[in-house]
């Protein structure tokens, strides 16, 4: 077993290689209610009141927060109660902001069950759900109790899941923890699909990351940025996909877009381009997309959060684990860097 600390709004412990309904005993035992939130397809064994939301982005909705809110309202919690996310990032993006914005803020713990969910969506405080304008627009930072990573869970993942999270681990290497990438040399996907000591090693730097960044910025000034590496032209392929396209293989797309993007800027060397689409394509993640649809993707990431004075802002690297912002890059650059990542 592994702990990382993360010292956000409050400190509280990221748990990794434990058994998640031990660790969950001890953190209901003296509460007066709890429920557990979780997708509708998933089976799972609690002796405990269920909401279920819908599978995928669909979970994250405005009308699926309404309904949530409902069913808290029924089943009567109050501020000393309890929510358990058990499920995705979408479950543990969807029941933290229910966490948040329920009596102004009741406790919630998370139990990531998918990769992207254990290194991303469930460390670092970020809950929210999506606009009709774009992904994540409505949120609140609220942090968890703890967060609980049985790994026991990537078992059930097919490959293509244990793909997509994968994509998140290969970022932190990029932005941080170079020995990431170390660890994933001549790896392939099946390689770490069947290597528990690989998965405990990977998902601990990973979240490691993740946990530095939040504690020293919680609130997202251009440290925290650092973790949205690949997500700008991300956001805008999962948009445009109408979010069929997993999370974790758009923002592989998005990051060798960014690579790109800084090599024609003249700030990241052919070497370390190729590296990430060397990395990415082991790991069985797309590197590419379809030629005809820069001029949609564009509209879409104008309306990136991050962007300031009607400037698109790209987090970007000039080496592994020096992190950089471009935000002067003209849309004959976007469109060059694109053209090197069209198929």
């Amino acid at each position: 077993m592994r702990t990382v600390p993360v010292n956000a709004e409050r400190a509280y412990q990221v748990e990794i290689g434990i058994d998640w309904k031990t660790a969950l005993n001890d953190w209901v035992e003296g509460r007066t209610k709890v429920v557990v939130i979780t997708s509708s397809n998933f089976e799972i064994d609690v002796d405990i009141p269920i909401v279920r939301i819908p599978d995928g982005e669909a979970g994250k909705s405005p009308e699926v927060l309404l309904q949530v809110w409902r069913e808290l309202g029924q089943h009567g919690l109050n501020r000393g109660d309890l929510i358990v996310a058990i499920g995705g990032g979408t479950v543990t993006d969807l029941a933290g902001f229910a966490a948040a914005s329920w009596m102004r803020g009741i406790d919630w713990i998370a139990i990531p069950t998918t990769i992207a969910g254990m290194v991303d969506a469930a460390v670092g405080g970020k809950t929210g759900i999506n606009s009709e304008h774009g992904k994540n627009l409505i949120g609140a930072f609220h942090s968890p109790l703890s967060v609980l990573i049985d790994l026991s869970w990537i078992k059930t993942l097919s490959e293509r899941d244990v793909a997509a999270g994968m994509a998140e681990v290969v970022k932190c290497g990029f932005i941080s923890d170079g020995q990431i990438l170390e660890l994933l040399k001549n790896k392939s996907l099946k390689d770490i699909c069947n290597d528990e000591n690989l998965q405990l090693e990977l998902i601990h730097k990973a979240v490691s990351v993740k946990a530095e960044v939040v504690s020293a910025d919680f609130k997202e000034s251009f440290l925290r940025e650092i973790l949205n590496y690949g997500h700008t032209l991300g956001h805008a392929i999962e948009k445009r996909s109408n979010f069929d396209m997993r999370h974790g293989e758009a923002v592989s797309i998005g990051m060798c877009f960014i690579a790109e993007l800084a090599s024609i800027k003249g700030v990241l060397s052919a070497e370390l381009v190729d590296k990430h689409y060397e990395i990415l394509k082991a790991l069985k993640l797309p590197t590419s997309y379809e030629d005809s649809a820069f001029s949609d993707l564009f509209k879409h990431m104008a309306l990136d959060k991050k962007n300031k004075n009607g400037q698109i802002r790209f987090v970007a690297i000039s080496d592994i684990g020096v992190c950089m912002r471009i935000e002067d890059a003209t849309s004959e650059e976007m469109a060059l860097a694109y053209e090197r990542i069209s198929q």
